[in-house]
């Protein structure tokens, strides 16, 4: 087995390295405090290749595969985990259904805007008493009416919809529910009857925007249906699929950020005539911290791989973000730790990476539904 990166890779993740560190870690602090994304900085990631990670070149993207896919989120993630979020969910949610799912004139019509820079792209499918159970509790609806469809109900905690022309939208399109009663629909923001509500305050990743909505009476032309009629169950879990690398790769880019700074820290920090880092204590959490995300990185990168080898990949994505997602809060909670009490205040990194990285055992699939995705695939054989 080849455990490297390709030159292109390695190219690849050094340039988004270093723009990640120029451009948007100086900023992550103001980002959070804000509670506003560094807009100036995403626009310039778009000829970058940053905003079309998983666009191919016959639509125009720059047809990286998904191993560099998930280098660009943990970079982006390792800087700043608000611009991480609102990228990986633009991405991963906002674009991949287009690129999977949308007729040609779909593409031709709104890929260009999600890649310009101008905008990020999002996906509504959580609603206020659905997270999990998409099938049984979505209760928005979406019914022909001639040649519109006309959508009503609400969604809740959905990133990026004030920042996006289109919010890809998951209703109920049949009379009966059943694992082929949805649709996916694309609405564009100034639809009339859309309202988008103010942003949620949140415990962390405070500069992604994050916002219930509202549609009453939503009409959008028949040709807006994204993909097949009956299908968009189908369609949302085989683009969470791809989602979980990205909150994954999101994870470990944190957990590498609080690594970073506990170095930094415990090679600065001085006590008992030493500095700390020359502590075993100190020592053993390093240890520990660096150990498991080496582990969480290969198993993105697995991952990725599966899904760039067009191999199944659902129980590898659900053990990648998963395992990802609980050592970034447990290498959070060592950096803390290791700062002492500077740790637990807003003047250094760790504090704001310890609220960021607590939404990743949550977004894109909990822990423990993870857990049920992963158990029901052994238990297959």
């Amino acid at each position: 087995m080849n455990f490297q990166l390709t030159e292109e890779q390695k190219m690849w993740s050094d340039m988004v390295y270093n723009f990640c560190q120029t451009e948007l870690k100086p900023l992550a602090a103001k980002t959070d405090e804000d509670g506003k994304l560094p807009l100036d900085v995403i626009k310039k990631m778009a000829p970058l290749g940053m905003l079309s990670l998983n666009v191919p070149e016959e639509d125009g993207g720059p047809g990286l595969d998904a191993v560099s896919a998930a280098i660009a989120i943990e970079e982006i993630g390792r800087a700043c985990g608000s611009t991480a979020l609102s990228v990986a969910a633009h991405n991963g949610l906002g674009m991949t259904p287009f690129i999977v799912y949308g007729a040609a004139k779909q593409k031709e019509k709104y890929l260009p805007l999600l890649t310009s820079g101008n905008y990020l792209g999002a996906l509504a499918l959580t609603e206020a008493g659905s997270g999990s159970d998409l099938v049984g509790a979505v209760r928005s609806t979406a019914v022909l009416d001639g040649d519109e469809w006309v959508i009503n109900g609400s969604k809740a905690w959905i990133t990026n919809p004030s920042l996006s022309p289109t919010i890809i939208t998951l209703c109920q399109t049949e009379d009966e529910i059943s694992s082929h009663s949805q649709s996916m629909i694309i609405v564009e923001t100034d639809t009339p009857g859309l309202s988008i509500h103010p942003k949620e305050k949140k415990m962390g990743l405070k500069g992604s925007p994050t916002h219930m909505l509202t549609y009453d009476d939503v009409r959008v032309p028949k040709g807006n249906l994204l993909g097949r009629r009956g299908y968009g169950l189908h369609q949302t879990l085989a683009t969470l699929d791809g989602g979980r690398i990205s909150i994954g790769a999101m994870a470990v880019g944190l957990a590498q950020a609080a690594l970073d700074e506990s170095l930094i820290y415990a090679n600065e920090r001085e006590t008992f005539g030493k500095a700390i880092g020359r502590h075993q204590a100190i020592q053993f959490m390093i240890a520990d911290m660096a150990t498991e995300i080496e582990a969480a990185r290969l198993l993105l990168y697995q991952a990725a791989w599966l899904k760039e080898q067009g191999k199944p990949y659902t129980k590898e994505a659900a053990m990648a973000k998963l395992y990802a997602s609980e050592v970034s809060e447990r290498a959070a909670f060592k950096a803390i730790q290791i700062h002492g009490g500077y740790g637990y205040s807003s003047e250094f990194p760790v504090e704001r990476i310890y609220r960021d990285q607590r939404l990743l055992a949550i977004g894109e699939g909990t822990s423990e539904i993870l857990r049920i995705v992963i158990g029901r695939s052994a238990l297959k054989g």
